[in-house]
């Protein structure tokens, strides 16, 4: 067994950037979803304000990524996919939210060894989300 102090591995929340540089990832998500005509289908399942929805992945991205775990602080175990019930999620959707992401990403992640390493990963999540056809 290890030493709780002699682990140096670096989580990929702080290879982000921590708070301020997840903020931007997410901020030019959501500013993508909002501007992108490739993003139609994932903009219109979301209401008109974009600002909660921004918020609430902006939390749960913090914990998933090894950050602080603000999601389920402030609004219980995520579900993801239960949460999102509400919502038509098929492939168009996804394919949507994925070039949105991808974009933020690839516009606001210097790392590219952290942008491949999360790519099969947030593609995985993204398709778990689909409840149609």
């Amino acid at each position: 067994m290890t030493d709780a102090a002699e682990d140096t591995r670096v989580s990929p929340y702080e290879l982000l950037g921590g708070e301020a540089g997840l903020r931007r990832l997410t901020r030019r998500m959501y500013e993508l979803m909002a501007t992108l005509p490739d993003a139609a289908a994932a903009r219109d399942v979301h209401p008109p304000d974009l600002a909660n929805s921004e918020q609430k992945f902006f939390e749960f991205m913090s914990g998933w990524l090894g950050g602080p775990p603000l999601f389920v602080e402030r609004r219980g175990p995520p579900m993801l996919r239960r949460r999102h019930f509400v919502a038509r999620i098929g492939p168009a959707e996804i394919k949507a939210w994925l070039t949105c992401f991808e974009q933020a990403m690839d516009e606001t992640v210097a790392d590219a060894g952290l942008r491949e390493a999360l790519r099969e990963p947030i593609r995985r999540l993204a398709h778990h989300m689909q409840n149609v056809q």
